[in-house]
């Protein structure tokens, strides 16, 4: 609580232009991350809560990044240079886990390369998409996504293509890309499916969960349980058997928070991720400047694909892809990412306000420059009838 009220004030002492609501449904999705934490472990929540307040702190100076550092937008191929080296470095150095190479050192660096791998993509069709960058961009997203797909990391990849996919159509208006691309995306599932075991066992698992619940499908059978049980309102914090799902405090969160919380509370939180996915287009909508606009669309789209994937993960629309639910689920990597996006979010949403008191300043100084002419004029006519 002295967190959350400390960053309210900050914030609001800070920039007194930011967006109110968007900082409002940050905290609420943390405080729900923090109370199933606390109810799960409460070693691991203190931990989520060192690096939420640490991050925070950090965080606080990148909305005037975004609005003092003009140079961000000619960054285009260090952006892309830096995410392949990253990701090929946790391809040849990291351990495998889950069965997929995911953390270097206690960092899994394709959180933050989301981040970057918009801003790629934002610097390189600021300026139109003609032919030429469309496979420059299809070339430096082929090689990120493809890095993931060998590190066996498809939920990210996903991400990445999905994200890839949206700001080339939006760039281009053309949809002829947006075809080809769907068609490309469906063909790689294929090949997944037949190269990888792991992929297999989940497609496995979602198909029919209950003829493999001994082995694959034991964890989206205890997700299953878990929701309908809870029912609409509930059994209550405390009251139910979270800690039978595996990786609960990870991947299947949201199954623990239906369980204890109910379909109700459930619901009214994917509203409230909605929120922010409509806050971040809106946001997108009114900037300006290209660069701009595209990165704010380009992280909305990585933000509400992500939910899409682990709700729709833990409640069998979907195979299981194994990523987080951005600020509820326990990650340092996930939750210090997904905190950057808000703040970079929030420094376009001041930036652009900024820039429409200065519109509206010129507008009202040329009104009263009009105006002192045509009274100057009407004076000059007067005098000369007189004479």
């Amino acid at each position: 609580m002295a967190f959350f009220a400390v960053l309210q004030i900050v914030y609001r002492l800070m920039y007194k232009k930011a967006s109110i609501l968007l900082l409002n449904n940050m905290c609420m999705l943390l405080s729900v991350g923090f109370i199933m934490l606390c109810r799960l472990d409460p070693a691991t929540a203190t931990r989520q809560l060192v690096i939420v307040a640490g991050v925070n702190a950090v965080a606080l100076i990148v909305p005037v990044l975004i609005r003092k550092m003009k140079f961000l937008k000619d960054l285009t191929w260090i952006y892309a240079g830096v995410g392949v080296v990253l990701l090929a470095a946790v391809l040849v150095l990291a351990q495998t886990s889950y069965g997929a190479k995911l953390s270097l050192m206690g960092i899994q660096p394709s959180e933050a390369i989301k981040i970057t791998f918009v801003f790629f993509m934002a610097a390189l069709l600021r300026r139109g998409a003609d032919f030429r960058k469309v496979v420059q961009a299809t070339i430096v997203a082929g090689l990120h996504v493809g890095i993931l797909v060998l590190s066996r990391d498809l939920g990210s990849a996903v991400i990445f293509f999905v994200a890839y996919l949206v700001m080339v159509y939006v760039a281009s208006k053309n949809v002829g890309y947006l075809a080809l691309g769907l068609g490309a995306g469906g063909a790689g599932s294929v090949v997944a499916y037949h190269l990888f075991n792991h992929v297999r066992q989940r497609v496995s698992a979602w198909k029919d969960p209950m003829a493999v619940y001994q082995n694959e499908g034991y964890q989206i059978v205890q997700s299953l349980f878990a929701i309908g049980t809870g029912g609409w309102f509930g059994m209550g914090l405390c009251q139910g058997s979270p800690e039978k799902i595996p990786v609960v405090k990870n991947d299947f969160i949201f199954s623990a928070i239906c369980e204890e919380l109910g379909g109700i509370f459930a619901i009214c939180l994917i509203l409230v991720e909605i929120s922010c996915f409509v806050l971040f287009v809106n946001i997108a909508l009114k900037m300006k400047r290209r660069f701009y606009k595209l990165t704010a669309l380009g992280l909305a789209v990585e933000y509400i694909f992500q939910v899409f994937l682990t709700i729709g993960g833990v409640t069998k629309f979907i195979p299981s892809t194994g990523v987080t639910l951005p600020l509820i689920s326990y990650g340092g990597s996930s939750v210090m990412s997904t905190i950057i996006l808000f703040c970079i979010i929030q420094g376009m949403y001041v930036l652009n306000f900024e820039e429409e008191d200065q519109d509206g300043s010129k507008e009202q100084y040329q009104k009263e420059q009009r105006g002192r002419n045509t009274s100057a004029k009407r004076k000059r006519l007067s005098q000369t009838q007189v004479r």
